[in-house]
């Protein structure tokens, strides 16, 4: 597409003040949103600067590669424009008349941190679509959201304050500030609707994509009960400080993920794990792992709405959003919720305990079976997000930790000790910073200052080893005080070896893990491991499974057949590390249910 020099379209509505955005679903087939900007009263040297990131996501994403056919008119004539760098432009006009941008963005990406434009679906966070005028950040935003012509189903949901709307959605949207646009997504289409309330806060469900057998109803009800026991969670019986919150899904064949806003998050998920609906003569659907799994993200991602979106840490008072804004905390605000999403579906009564050991065990393990815990503490790993959590490779389970799953396990092993020492609880040490932080910036020394007034001495200690070190967490001690033994379990074939495997036919390595079998044989990640030699001959593997099938039960070793950059290998490949090898794979054995519910109910 060429560039063309033409007058910006008007908006219906032009405030004397603020900054003014208009939003057209230009083409559907191209991918392109057209944007006009309109800025009343610019500054005579005025800069406008698109986000390189979106809060909750630590990468820096560019989204101004996407951004294209940028052009600045006042008086309506065209003026300059001048960049400055990757995201930054400059306009040199006047300041006693009103400026416009006019500019379209390229929309295919499926995630949920971006955008997307299609003949099926339109869908884009405020991080990919609006300039920031800088020096009018905190003034008023609106924005006219035009509906797309030939789509009289397609409807808008968003979690923006609505002015003047239709009956579909379409019209005029309002922000305090540009940090409220931007955090608010926009979902468009011929979506499936419902809602609910709860703790005195309307919630809106907008679900795209889904399959004809998709059961509404039940998602609602279960999402209800999810976002009532984290609202008793921070509220007791209180109404909570909040506003109307919608919940944005869509559906795919294949997918998953979530991204917390201050009054909505987005979703993907498979549509195979939606719950299902079903007819005369069919068995009652009953929810799989993928729907458990669905249930925690919503709970995680609801759970954010007070701990990141309000309760967060100080370094993310004012957003920097054209660069990296780093910070140690990621394990409390990520690890932490991390804990909670599962946690409170047991006391929403949505999985029993049986059930929540089940995904307790899954988390453990993960850790364990990371040799990258032992190179970096996961208040590091928390720092490092921005080029490591985020920017993975064959080597990244080697090298670093999450901070999802071990800052899950720091606050588990925090809620088991001050649980055993009876004094207080994690969830009242939650409640608690809520109210010393006034539900806003938090640093570490709020959560020390917190720990000890409520358990009566410091848990000083416990966070420089479990939170600035790389030592092993108590978690067998203190979930044995707690009715819940720890066990060595038997690996399957990848934990054994010490490698994972792209998923499908064949064996390709995708990770050798730091110190495991595989290593020590000379096994790489990007092999493809086509069979094995043996005493009884040479098989063919198709499946790491299968390999126990071939290998004489009694054998110490074999031989790997590998083929890499199209070299046949034949790698000797020991099958056991000895009886004294530490386990990286556990199970969970409930022995106290009467101990263990103390710890699994709310308090």
């Amino acid at each position: 597409m060429s560039a063309r020099r033409s007058p910006p379209v008007a908006l219906t509505h032009k405030p004397a003040s603020g900054v003014h955005f208009r939003v057209e679903l230009r083409d559907l087939h191209a991918h392109l949103f057209a944007i006009t900007l309109h800025l009343p009263q610019p500054q005579a040297t005025q800069t406008f600067q698109l986000p390189a990131w979106i809060p909750g996501s630590y990468l820096l994403r560019e989204f101004s590669k996407h951004l294209q056919g940028l052009q600045a008119w006042q008086g309506g004539q065209p003026i300059t424009l001048t960049q400055l760098d990757k995201c930054t432009w400059r306009t040199d006009g006047a300041s006693n008349a009103a400026l416009e941008l006019r500019y379209e963005v390229y929309a295919a990406d499926t995630s949920v941190r971006s955008a997307w434009l299609d003949a099926s679906r339109a869908f884009f966070n405020g991080t990919s679509v609006f300039l920031r005028a800088l020096g009018f950040e905190q003034a008023p935003h609106t924005v006219e959201i035009v509906a797309p012509a030939g789509k009289p189903d397609w409807r808008l949901a968003t979690a923006l304050c609505a002015e003047k709307v239709d009956g579909s959605g379409f019209g005029r949207y309002s922000a305090g500030n540009y940090d409220e646009l931007v955090d608010c997504p926009v979902e468009i289409g011929p979506f499936w609707e419902g809602a609910f309330d709860t703790g005195g806060i309307h919630h809106r469900w907008v679900v795209s994509g889904a399959a004809p057998s998709f059961d509404g109803a039940r998602l609602l009800a279960d999402a209800q009960k999810i976002c009532a026991a984290a609202i008793a969670f921070w509220h007791g019986a209180e109404t909570p400080p909040l506003c109307d919150y919608v919940f944005l899904l869509n559906a795919v064949d294949d997918g998953y993920g979530g991204l917390e806003h201050r009054s909505s998050t987005a979703l993907i998920a498979a549509r195979r794990d939606l719950p299902r609906s079903h007819g005369d003569g069919e068995a009652t659907w009953k929810p799989g792992d993928g729907y458990i799994t669905l249930l925690g993200l919503i709970s995680h991602e609801y759970f954010h709405t007070w701990n990141v979106k309000r309760l967060r840490p100080s370094e993310f008072e004012h957003y920097d959003y054209a660069h990296e804004n780093y910070t140690q905390l990621l394990w409390f605000f990520e690890g932490f919720t991390s804990y909670y999403d599962d946690l409170l579906l047991v006391r929403a009564g949505l999985v029993d305990a049986a059930g929540y050991l089940k995904l307790l065990t899954k988390t453990i393990n993960q850790v364990l079976q990371t040799p990258g815990r032992l190179q970096q503490s996961v208040a590091q790993a928390s720092f490092d997000a921005w080029v490591k959590y985020y920017r993975q490779d064959e080597n990244t389970p080697n090298a670093t930790v999450s901070y999802y799953t071990k800052g899950a396990l720091v606050a588990l092993c925090l809620d088991l000790s001050l649980r055993r020492e009876g004094h207080t609880t994690l969830d009242a040490v939650m409640r608690a910073l809520w109210q010393r932080c006034q539900g806003g910036p938090m640093q570490e020394s709020d959560v020390l200052a917190v720990l000890q007034e409520l358990s009566g001495r410091s848990y000083a200690s416990e966070i420089k080893v479990w939170v600035h070190s790389m030592d092993e967490l108590p978690l067998s001690e203190l979930l044995a005080a707690h009715g819940v033994q720890m066990q060595a379990d038997a690996a399957q074939p990848a934990q054994r070896l010490g490698l994972r495997v792209v998923p499908g036919d064949g064996v390709r390595i995708k990770t050798v893990l730091r110190g495991g079998l595989a290593e020590r044989a000379g096994l790489a990640a990007g092999d493809e491991w086509l069979g094995i030699e043996t005493s009884a001959g040479a098989w063919r593997l198709l499946r790491l499974d299968d390999l126990p099938l071939y290998a004489p039960p009694d054998a110490a070793q074999v031989t790997a057949l590998v083929a890499r950059d199209q070299r046949l290998l034949r790698l000797p490949l020991q099958l056991s590390a000895g009886p004294d090898a530490a386990s990286d794979t556990v199970q969970l054995r409930l022995t106290d249910p009467n101990l263990a519910a103390r710890w699994l109910s709310a308090s």
